[in-house]
């Protein structure tokens, strides 16, 4: 197995991280090899917001305020709609058979029953927090693009947290960031672009037991057909 292969292997959804910062010059060169992802023509479409301190804080804040406020007013959350749909309205096996394992597998790693909606509120709050990690990332595109730029985008995020993997950092992609494109744009100055995704960077917290989680893969013959 190749260096790449393994990085690839290992990599995983990080759920808590530590409070240790991330170096600039690191960040730049994982940037700049991201960066060197396939586009359709070249476009290169994406970009990427790179946000520490207290402008992390502020959009943390001012999402985490709008959530809170929701769960007392349901109907506030109607305002509050995704950029695109990522997931399907109606699931079908086996995509909700993953998804339920993946989510009680989670759940029942941190000691939360089904029905204690207080702890899983909690826990669904720590994504508005980048699980603590110290960098956050937000990818977007101007407003112009097609669909194929959240493709080219995506495989700008995917060269990105390799990249980071290979230099010692983790990641976690949060699509949960889109319902709230309307806080997070303005606060970034990015009002003519649309929100793809967001991603938290930083170093894991080893000790934490939610790091332990590692979802099963399908094997090939779930997902490959061969054909001669």
């Amino acid at each position: 197995m190749t260096e790449i292969d393994q990085i690839i292997r290992e990599r995983r959804s990080i759920r808590a991280f530590t409070s240790q910062p991330v170096d600039n010059a690191l960040l730049k060169e994982i940037l700049t090899t991201a960066s060197y992802a396939p586009s359709g023509t070249n476009t290169q479409a994406w970009k990427v917001y790179v946000v520490t301190g207290e402008m992390k804080d502020k959009i943390s804040n001012a999402v985490i305020e709008v959530i809170e406020n929701t769960r007392k007013n349901p109907e506030l959350g109607e305002q509050y709609q995704e950029t695109f749909r990522y997931y399907p309205t109606e699931w079908v096996s086996p995509y909700i058979d993953r998804r339920r394992q993946n989510g009680w597998a989670l759940y029942g790693l941190l000691g939360i029953e089904k029905g204690d909606k207080d702890k899983m509120h909690a826990q669904h709050l720590r994504n508005y927090r980048f699980f603590d990690a110290p960098v956050a990332l937000f990818f977007t595109l101007n407003k112009v693009l097609g669909d194929g730029a959240k493709l080219d985008t995506a495989m700008f995020m995917q060269n990105l947290m390799l990249s980071a993997k290979s230099h010692g950092l983790d990641t976690c992609a949060q699509a949960a960031w889109n319902k709230y494109h309307s806080i997070v744009l303005p606060l970034l100055g990015a009002e003519n672009e649309i929100l793809v995704s967001a991603m938290a960077l930083g170093y894991a917290d080893t000790t934490n037991i939610v790091n332990t989680l590692k979802p099963p893969r399908a094997g090939l013959d779930e997902f490959c057909v061969w054909k001669s």
